[in-house]
């Protein structure tokens, strides 16, 4: 099996630690984001409590009837809020749909959930705490890149991250699949970081540079946090937004659901997503062009089915 440089680091070494604390945590995650793309971080301000009562609130809505779930499906908002239904997203390039449905809600305009009163107060303080805890990974890796600590500040707050509640649901008849049918196929995530609140069942892998595919597990509370593409373009590939997938469990396994619930953190639509200038050289030429951060996430959209 493939070595790969996933560490665990604690976040509090960052947010309450001495100055070489600080330092060695904003070295650990630039280095293990230039070399993976992927570090599992403890101490991120998620305690077990919350995590269970969002899993157990994220059940009680996917179990609902699929004509009541239906009625939070909203046209024209790409999936941005509410409901999207099976069939609906598929990994950029993939011929088929990945087999789930899913939950996003944003900084507002978020549909409630009339079955189930707890959910959006749920979410929402899932979404602050997450919040929170991105914005201070994002300050270390503004210091690992050598910019203000505050560099992408202005930049987040009030952006337009997201909170998916996903669903890999149940195939009781797994021959029936398309070949190709898996519940995430191999992608790229959009935004700048993505944290990952564990999940119901293994099946997270990361493609490493020899082209192997190594599984990434979090234990207890711990949470994955990931580099997106928008990282990736403004650093110039500096920071690596790894491929990664979500596999289907063994065939005795498929009868049961997964769940999953990531934090995609996304800037301001107008944030310019232009390689930084120290990022650029001889050895490393400008890779990318010159595009938002909104015009990028409408690109993306498109790619992966969610627009039309």
């Amino acid at each position: 099996m493939s070595i790969i440089n996933i560490p665990r680091l604690d976040l509090n070494d960052y947010t309450q630690g001495t100055a070489q604390q600080r330092h060695q945590f904003s070295q650990a995650i630039g280095k293990a984001f230039n070399e993976t793309g992927f570090v599992i971080i403890a101490n991120h301000g998620m305690d077990k409590t919350l995590i269970d009562l969002l899993y157990e609130t994220v059940k009680a809505f996917f179990a609902l009837p699929e004509s009541t779930k239906l009625k939070y499906e909203i046209p024209g908002l790409a999936g941005q809020r509410g409901y999207t239904s099976k069939g609906k997203e598929k990994a950029k390039d993939a011929k088929v749909p990945d087999l789930k449905e899913f939950w996003q809600r944003g900084q507002d305009e978020n549909p409630v959930v009339d079955e189930l009163p707890s959910f959006d107060e749920v979410t929402g303080e899932v979404y602050r705490r997450l919040e929170t805890a991105g914005r201070e990974l994002l300050k270390a890796i503004a210091a690992y890149l050598c910019l203000e600590e505050t560099y992408f500040e202005e930049k987040v707050i009030q952006g337009n991250s997201i909170l998916r509640a996903i669903h890999y649901f149940p195939i009781d008849d797994p021959d029936s699949l398309p070949e190709d049918a898996v519940r995430a196929g191999a992608h790229e995530d959009i935004n700048l970081i993505t944290l990952l609140i564990g999940a119901s069942a293994d099946g997270l892998e990361v493609l490493t540079r020899d082209g192997t595919w190594y599984p990434v597990k979090a234990h207890g509370e711990d949470i994955v946090v990931n580099v997106g593409d928008m990282l990736q373009r403004l650093t110039n590939n500096k920071l690596k937004s790894t491929t990664h997938r979500v596999v289907n469990p063994p065939r005795e396994m498929m009868k049961i659901s997964r769940f999953s619930v990531p934090f995609f953190l996304h800037p301001k639509a107008d944030m310019s997503l232009a390689a930084l200038d120290f990022c650029i050289d001889a050895g490393h030429p400008k890779a990318y062009a010159d595009v938002t951060a909104g015009e990028y996430l409408d690109e993306r959209l498109r790619e992966i089915g969610l627009k039309m």
